[in-house]
């Protein structure tokens, strides 16, 4: 088998906050060649011009998504927009390119679940099947074998790692789960919209989606396929007025089979869980994590408390948003699509303060 040397890249949707972050990490791995980077409104506009932070690291200028030739690429990764990347997954797959989805194009094992939730007609519902679900710590194998990987949606991705230990072990009841999760401005994309303006978000905090968010059936997809039981959830986001974190409380009650279980036993069953994922840190028990302390990184942070030793757990996870919630994910998944190390281009610690 021939040595790998370097994977040459294609972004799509270069511009929004996935894609720069994208570029960021690409920047630092040793491996990666990003040869196109496309963007309608930017075509022509060198990317360190745009993106000042990549000036000396990124030398090529956006292309038109419309006349750019991505076939030269070893992958693919789609930044853009929900109904994007599923116009151009097929035509790329075909010819022997990886692709990795970050939008929630193939996320859904549904495709008439997927247009109730995202209010347009799925374009390519044949590769559905085909697509992994880029979540490592449960999918790593098939990650590494897989030419399409769905790349989870931040929200999702928190949840499903806090409730992991405990759905997998058959510890909790599935039929009232409650996910109260905060997010920073920056999950709600680069577009200008004024319920994400400075004036808006700054010095306030509230809920939003309540009746229904789109992770929400991604999440219980997610959640029924470890327990492999029906899972009733309530998901409940929330608007920080910061830019980057989620912070998910997690509630969930045991079973009458495992209510005798102490605090500690139920920690190091979550310790053992993760004990050999790169990015995932179960704290000490009593530990309250906060977002800064994964600001930047790839790493997701879980602390379990069990209140006055009752009937509910409660899982506190964190995460950044763009890192572990989407860019660093993706990277992490196209480590796993190459056989590279894991960690590969994602060792960078958190930035405190």
């Amino acid at each position: 088998m021939e040595k790998l040397t370097s994977i040459k890249i294609g972004i799509m949707g270069g511009t929004g906050y996935a894609g720069i972050e994208l570029l960021r990490i690409l920047a630092n791995h040793p491996y990666a060649q990003v040869t196109v980077i496309t963007s309608r409104g930017e075509s022509g506009q060198s990317v360190s011009e745009y993106f000042p932070s990549l000036r000396g690291r990124c030398s090529i200028a956006f292309s038109n998504p419309d006349n750019c030739d991505l076939t030269q690429c070893d992958v693919v990764f789609s930044a853009t927009p929900k109904g994007v990347a599923m116009r151009h997954a097929e035509q790329l797959i075909a010819a022997g390119i990886k692709f990795i989805d970050l939008s929630a194009d193939f996320r859904l094992k549904d495709a008439a679940e997927w247009e109730t939730w995202y209010g347009m007609k799925h374009h390519c519902p044949k590769l559905i099947a085909q697509a992994v679900y880029g979540l490592p710590e449960i999918y790593r194998e098939r990650i590494s074998d897989a030419r399409l990987v769905a790349n989870p949606g931040c929200y999702p991705a928190v949840v499903q790692l806090g409730f992991l230990p405990l759905l997998e072990n058959n510890l909790i009841e599935t039929d009232s789960l409650i996910a109260d999760a905060k997010s920073g401005v920056s999950g709600a994309g680069r577009k200008a919209a004024l319920a994400t303006s400075f004036a808006e978000v700054s010095d306030s905090f509230k809920a939003y989606a309540v009746s229904g968010h789109r992770h929400f059936p991604e999440i219980k997809q997610g959640l029924q396929a470890i327990s492999n039981h029906a899972v009733e959830l309530i998901f409940t986001p929330h608007l920080l007025p910061m830019i980057r974190g989620i912070h998910a409380t997690l509630y969930a009650r045991l079973t009458d089979e495992s209510n005798h279980l102490t605090t500690a036993h139920i920690q190091s069953i979550f310790e053992r869980r993760f004990e050999h994922e790169p990015f995932v840190d179960v704290l000490p028990s009593g530990s309250h994590p906060d977002t800064r302390s994964v600001r930047g990184s790839n790493h997701c942070q879980i602390a379990v408390h069990r209140p006055q030793e009752g009937r509910t757990v409660v899982v506190l996870a964190v995460e950044d948003n763009l890192v572990k919630g989407a860019a660093g994910q993706a990277v992490q998944n196209m480590n796993l699509m190459f056989g590279l190390d894991e960690t590969c281009g994602l060792q960078d610690i958190a930035l405190v303060p």
